[in-house]
């Protein structure tokens, strides 16, 4: 039994050491950063593990007010993201040490770069509304440096862009928090929902319409249609690494917000068969559809990937708009799924850039032959992006489409339109990911070719992605059980 003050532990640690990798300066050179850093990442992910085997936890940090106490608190959806985004986070950071070596302000970076894990531990823990939000508009503002890390005119104006998306985004939710007080008891996250039925009769439309502009405005952090634009712009602007967490994990953060204030916030209940499903998942559908056709006209290596994200993170959007059992558990799937796979296919692309310089897809002709490992690992995370079995992104693409077949809640034309939509995305996926193999194993360059690999500092991280994606989908069955039990309960 550990005491809930330990809830602190994995938000403190990490804190801690950025601030000490900021001010303390020995730790200048790399020789003693890079090893801090890799501890605290590590020890953030080991840390979490006795939160895990525990039961529920609850920690309240202060009180604004009698009805609203800000406060850490541990159930089984905020484990998954956290277990997800501190591993991820984990992989991500220790590539980033040998692809950050040559860069400038690396300090500031990784200083940066470890705040934001213990802003995103907290993130997962908050036990209301409120909560998140602060929590939610911190992790927004420690990650905006990271993408105007290099100074540049183009990543100053790619984080300012970042930073107004997210603010508009945010100011929605908090808008919704302020309009939706009337009609709760409490907000605390609770399955099923905590509106009050009583003071909600009569103010239905009112509070659907709220609720709507509060799944847009958590859809920013996701890329959902139409504040996806910064997406496109900030990826190609930030390290490598960055881009990598950026679209792996932050854009999660926004993934949680939907969830919880779907179905432990509002209820599914309230809003199933009303317009804001139908609407919510008419957007996303949208945004599935265009994210994939703009991947596949784009040329740019890393905007690509940018493009691919804008679709994908829609998928898991979309398992949540069925508000189905099955369609939740395939939002889940692909959660994990697209965390594991679309960092590996960043920190490849970074690492082709990093070694090659080469930043256009059709330049890439023969960089297999020179970097084997690292495209075989971006070919791998391609096909389980795609959806090919046994990869884990084609578990998650059937529950998606099995929970769309399911659903009697909206109109008939969408049980056959959103696998349709998912095909097609798929094609296009397979369409804009496996050109980058075929050109780089089968379209020789003129000369001799010369191999020039990464270091295994940045190959085993991208391996171990690559690996774990593969493996989960060989062996889905402790995910599924869990998954199962976690969409059960929520619904």
């Amino acid at each position: 039994m550990i005491s809930s003050w330990y809830l602190l532990v994995p938000v403190l640690l990490p804190i801690v050491c950025g601030l000490a990798v900021s001010f303390v300066k020995p730790l200048d050179h790399p020789k003693r950063r890079n090893p801090l850093t890799l501890a605290a990442l590590a020890l953030v992910a080991v840390s979490l593990v006795p939160i895990f085997l525990q039961g529920n936890m609850r920690l309240t940090l202060f009180t604004l007010s009698d009805a609203l106490p800000i406060f850490l608190q541990t159930d089984t959806l905020g484990k998954v993201f956290a277990g997800v985004m501190a591993f991820v986070w984990l992989c991500a950071g220790a590539y980033s040490f040998g692809y950050m070596a040559h860069e400038e302000n690396q300090k500031r970076y990784y200083a940066f770069y470890l705040c934001t894990l213990g802003v995103l531990m907290a993130v997962c823990f908050s036990g209301s509304l409120p909560t998140f939000y602060m929590f939610y508009e911190f992790m927004t503002l420690l990650t905006v440096p990271m993408v105007m890390h290099t100074g540049k005119k183009d990543a100053v104006a790619a984080g300012i862009k970042y930073l107004i998306y997210s603010v508009a985004g945010a100011s929605l939710v908090l808008l919704g928090i302020f309009l939706l007080s009337p009609y709760t008891d409490t907000f605390a996250f609770t399955a099923g929902g905590v509106l009050n039925m009583e003071k909600a009769a009569g103010h239905e439309g009112f509070i659907l319409t709220v609720v709507f502009l509060m799944l847009l405005g958590f859809g920013a952090k996701c890329g959902l249609y139409p504040l996806h634009g910064w997406l496109p712009t900030a990826h190609p602007a930030a390290p490598s690494p960055a881009s990598a967490v950026l679209s792996g994990i932050i854009t999660k953060g926004g993934v949680l917000g939907v969830m919880r204030l779907v179905f432990q916030f509002v209820g599914a209940s309230f809003l199933q068969g009303t317009w804001v499903q139908i609407a919510f998942m008419s957007v996303v559908l949208f945004t599935v559809f265009m994210g994939s056709l703009l991947a596949y006209k784009e040329n740019g290596f890393k905007k690509r990937l940018a493009y691919s994200s804008v679709s994908q993170l829609s998928y898991v959007l979309l398992g949540i708009a069925t508000l189905h059992p099955l369609g939740l558990m395939g939002s889940l799937l692909h959660v994990c799924a697209h965390a594991l796979i679309k960092n590996t296919l960043f920190m490849c692309a970074g690492s082709i850039i990093h070694k090659t310089g080469k930043t256009q897809v059709p330049e890439l002709q023969g960089v297999g032959l020179r970097m084997p490992v690292t495209l075989w690992c971006f070919t791998l995370a391609s096909v389980g992006l795609v959806g090919v079995p046994p990869c884990l992104g084609f578990l998650s693409k059937w529950y998606l489409a099995q929970g769309a077949l399911e659903i009697t809640t909206v109109p008939g034309f969408f049980n056959w339109l959103a696998p349709a939509v998912l095909l097609i995305s798929a094609l296009l996926t397979a369409g804009y990911l496996l050109p980058v193999s075929i050109r780089g194993f089968f379209a020789k360059e003129e000369g001799p070719v010369e191999k020039c690999e990464v270091s295994w500092k940045m190959l085993l991280p991208v391996i171990v992605l690559t690996s774990l994606s593969v493996v989960l989908g060989l062996c889905p069955q402790p995910l599924m059980q869990l998954f199962t039990s976690l969409s059960q309960g929520l619904m």
